[in-house]
């Protein structure tokens, strides 16, 4: 009897632990109506699978109940072959859910939102989770089309351990909303998260992180952001833009990232223990401090080379009782043991104006290391540091110390020899272990954060990473050889040949056009002869380009963007060309762009230009005057510009957004001879810059051509013209005197 009751016992105990450890399965489901039957009935401790496959257009709605220790789960068959395209997205609501394995590419959200934590304006998630979920290149067409990646809602929820990779139009690529009650002091963690490239966007609207809005920006949101990677997020100035109160971001590392971690509005923000590797490319950007209360600590930046906002360590001068959308005054701040090494430019009172004259008061600046023995002058003061505490900062022997009205600002600096030694990938002092990073956490990097089971791709634009293919001379050889090119191959034409194309190319993916030696001859008869579409890149080396055999019309060119908006930046490069006799009408262009085109980089090397009835470089169609822009990069170097109608080089950029810091233009080495003077040049110029931010132009020679014409309007945009020559021509014209001049000559009746 005794036995009996025993296993009685034994099995009723063993049955009320399976029931309250019930994990129960929905099973798999392989359309959506079966999906949305499964979340109708699903109880706490259910499981719904996704099965493999493309779900093509499906918008999941995943609105349930689970509980602490029961959590609905959504989750897929097999990680890395369940695939949302088209027009698919995901809302969740309810709670304690739990949404994982879930890969977004080849399509575009239907919505504002690709995985968003709401239903609706009055149902939120909770004390949810999404984890190893992929967004990769989840773009519309349009690239100014705005929509978000990821819009978190609610409180406690976590998002960790996702892969979100190349967003290329406007919106933020992660945002925490506050725009209800029921969102703010979530509590949200973001962590181990891998954010991927981000092309440059040339507007407002780049964000790949962003906490509140400058309307809700007094309100706490209490969102920890840890343990990311963020790898050439280049979107915009703001790479994480802060806008709230009471935010930590801590331990996250930022690789060659051009912008910043920007405390842009909100008090009380914990910045700490942070990696920011610049590795020498341009403008990449540290930490920068706007408002009260603010706390940096610890952090390590390394190789940065941005300047003005995009500076390594950069503290604001704010608007005298600002309007809640400007800058407010730097007040009670803090940034202290943090470590700084080769990083170019430390600025302080950044944007110091008319507007914005309100100096930094009661903040401190202690025991950080800035050490730069390849920059003596890494300082920069704007305005009255008085209110800046400087104390225990230690500089390498050669920095200048920076001034404060004039004068020099000895006090809490001290110029000292340190030796610095490689350690777990950071530049550390001996001597010196509390400045900088703690060692006890892990360093985030593209191995430790994100998925395992999906590959990180290299999305940069990169020339000759393919096959080289020979193309005979002939009529439209280049054009056969360029329908069976693919990524990065190269077309290498016959050495002097002669080659005629009857027919546009077309150029969807990055391809390169050479010479095998002498420069080969390329004639053409459509209104263009190279047309770069979505996702395409042009490199011409050692080639002539003639329009003798063009047809008869106006507004030819031999490069031309998409007509239509193109969602990828692309590349354009011209080494050791000519471009002759385009002449056949009026408004020949060499490159001629549309509106919402945009190029990372514009590169003209050892390039003559001869004439030629239209412009060369017109990147001038986003005139809408709200910051917009059509390339960040161009370079021309060592050039010739002969008997040119139009403009050489026409770079407009309209509005006062200061939230991208292009065009940026290198210009030196170069001879206009006779530009400009066509009567359809309505810009009355050889060069015609206007809203340009960043122009380094030296070693030019004008001759017989239209003026240099400068139109200075956005922040504080840096201009210098060096040896320069204007021989029986026009000279340099401005709005604004706040440009750089130095050894400018005037000559008349030279020859």
């Amino acid at each position: 009897m005794n036995k009996l009751i025993f296993l009685f016992v034994v099995l009723l105990s063993t049955f009320f632990f399976n029931c309250n450890n019930l994990s129960t399965s929905i099973g798999t489901v392989s359309t959506i109506k079966e999906f949305n039957e499964a979340v109708g009935s699903a109880e706490p401790g259910d499981v719904i699978t996704l099965a493999n496959g493309v779900w093509k257009d499906a918008e999941l709605k995943f609105y349930a109940k689970g509980t602490l220790q029961d959590p609905i789960t959504l989750t897929v068959e097999t990680k890395g072959k369940v695939f949302l395209e088209g027009e698919s997205n995901i809302r969740l609501a309810g709670e304690h859910l739990i949404v994982e394995g879930l890969v977004f590419r080849n399509g575009h959200t239907p919505t504002g939102e690709v995985i968003s934590f709401k239903k609706s304006n009055k149902e939120f998630c909770n004390n949810c989770r999404v984890t190893e979920c992929v967004v990769d290149n989840y773009n519309p067409s349009e690239r100014h089309e705005s929509d978000y990646w990821v819009s978190l809602y609610g409180k406690n929820n976590r998002f960790d351990h996702n892969y979100l990779v190349g967003k290329r139009n406007r919106g933020v690529t992660l945002a925490v909303r506050l725009n209800n009650p029921e969102s703010l002091e979530n509590n949200h963690r973001i962590d181990h998260n891998y954010f991927g490239y981000r092309q440059v966007l040339g507007s407002n609207g780049g964000e790949t992180m962003r906490i509140g809005t400058s309307h809700h920006s007094l309100k706490n949101s209490n969102t920890l952001v840890e343990d990311n990677y963020f790898e050439v997020c280049s979107g915009e100035l703001e790479i994480i833009s802060s806008k709230s109160c009471q935010n930590t971001y801590r331990n996250n590392s930022m690789y060659e990232c051009q912008g910043t971690l920007t405390m842009r509005h909100g008090n009380e923000t914990l910045v700490e223990n942070n990696y920011i590797f610049g590795n020498g490319k341009p403008n990449t950007g540290g930490i920068r401090i706007i408002n009260e209360t603010q706390t940096v600590n610890n952090n390590y930046c390394e190789g940065l080379t941005g300047n003005r906002f995009r500076s390594a360590m950069v503290i604001m001068n704010g608007v005298p009782n600002s309007p809640i959308n400007r800058y407010f005054q730097v007040k009670d701040s803090k940034a202290s043991n943090n470590l700084l090494v080769n990083c170019e430019n430390i600025q302080f009172c950044a944007g110091s104006d008319a507007e914005r004259s309100a100096v930094p008061v009661n903040c401190e600046m202690t025991n950080n290391i800035i050490y730069n023995t390849n920059k003596d002058e890494v300082f920069t003061v704007y305005d009255d540091v008085s209110g800046i505490k400087f104390d225990g900062n230690i500089l390498s022997p050669n920095t200048v110390l920076p001034t404060n009205k004039g004068k020099t600002i000895s006090e809490g600096f001290v110029k000292k020899e340190l030796t610095l030694k490689r350690v777990n990938g950071l530049l550390r002092p001996e001597g010196y272990e509390t400045i900088g990073p703690n060692t006890k956490s892990e360093r985030p990097t593209a191995d430790n954060t994100g998925v395992s089971w999906y590959p990180k791709k290299d999305y940069i634009i990169k020339f000759n990473t393919g096959k080289k293919i020979a193309v005979a001379p002939g009529e439209n050889t280049i054009l056969e050889a360029a329908k069976t090119s693919s990524q990065g191959d190269i077309l290498v034409l016959e050495a002097g040949g002669t080659y005629h194309q009857s027919k546009s190319i077309n150029v969807p993916h990055t391809l390169t056009i050479r010479s095998a030696g002498a420069k080969a001859t390329i004639t053409f008869e459509r209104s263009s002869l190279f047309n770069i579409e979505n996702g395409g890149s042009l490199s011409l080396e050692g080639i002539k380009v003639s329009g003798e055999k063009c047809d008869d019309y106006a507004g030819n060119s031999v490069v031309r963007t998409s007509r239509y908006s193109m969602i990828n930046n692309y590349k354009f490069k011209a080494k050791n060309c000519d471009f002759v006799d385009l002449d056949v009408n009026h408004s020949f262009n060499v490159l001629r762009v549309y509106k919402n085109t945009f190029a990372d980089s514009v590169s003209l090397v050892n390039c003559k230009f001869d004439n030629i009835s239209g412009h060369v470089l017109n990147m001038n169609k986003e005139t809408d005057d709200i910051g917009i822009y059509n390339g960040e990069n161009v370079l021309v170097d060592n050039c010739t510009f002969k008997d040119i109608g139009g403009v050489a080089i026409n770079l407009y950029r309209g509005g006062r957004d200061e939230s991208t810091f292009g065009p940026i233009l290198d210009l030196s080495n170069t001879t206009f001879v006779n530009v400009g003077h066509d009567k359809r040049n309505k810009y009355n110029a050889a060069v015609n810059l206007h809203g340009v931010q960043l122009a380094d132009m030296k070693n030019l020679k004008f001759e017989k051509s239209k003026k240099l014409a400068l139109h200075l309007v956005v922040g504080d945009p840096v201009i210098k013209i060096e040896n320069a020559d204007f021989i029986d021509s026009e000279e340099i014209t401005s709005n604004d005197d706040a440009y750089q001049r130095k050894n400018i000559t005037l000559k008349k009746g030279s020859k």
